[in-house]
């Protein structure tokens, strides 16, 4: 269910992009050895809880989020929900998480780090399935706002 949601939202955005599936690609690893890339390529979604609200943060598959940067821009500390948790509001199973197609509206950030690459793989939905995007058209599809909250 959670890929049709991303081919939903795809063509709800008039974007005739391929979703790639692979055997496995629910870690950075395993998604960047399937898609013969870096893990810096792959474009990791995380999500956080706020008190009782969520923001979603992409950012370079090789970097981590830094806790000192993530407060001082939420002014809470960084949060990851339980595995459930994260399915109810996104729609999507941990390792499959995206910003694509979301059950409900999700505040999305895009970390400076994606903006060393031309093109980066998010992940489609499913623990095997990753999308080929510009990062110019993956800040048009999340309408994300651009942030520093990653480890240099």
């Amino acid at each position: 269910m959670s890929v049709e949601l991303v081919e939903a939202f795809l063509k709800q955005n008039k974007k005739d992009i391929e979703i790639l599936t692979f055997e496995d690609t629910s870690t950075v690893t395993l998604a960047a050895e399937s898609l013969g890339v870096t893990t810096g390529e792959i474009a990791k979604s995380l999500l956080f809880k706020i008190q009782d609200s969520f923001v979603m943060i992409l950012m370079a598959g090789d970097r981590r989020i830094d806790n000192r940067k993530f407060k001082d821009n939420f002014n809470a500390k960084a949060k990851m929900p339980k595995a459930d948790e994260v399915a109810a509001v996104t729609g999507h199973p941990v390792g499959g998480v995206c910003p694509f197609g979301l059950i409900r509206p999700i505040p999305i950030y895009l970390d400076h780090s994606l903006q060393a690459y031309d093109r980066v793989f998010p992940a489609a939905g499913a623990p095997n399935s990753a999308i080929n995007l510009k990062v110019a058209e993956l800040k048009e599809l999340t309408d994300g706002q651009w942030i520093d909250v990653t480890q240099p």
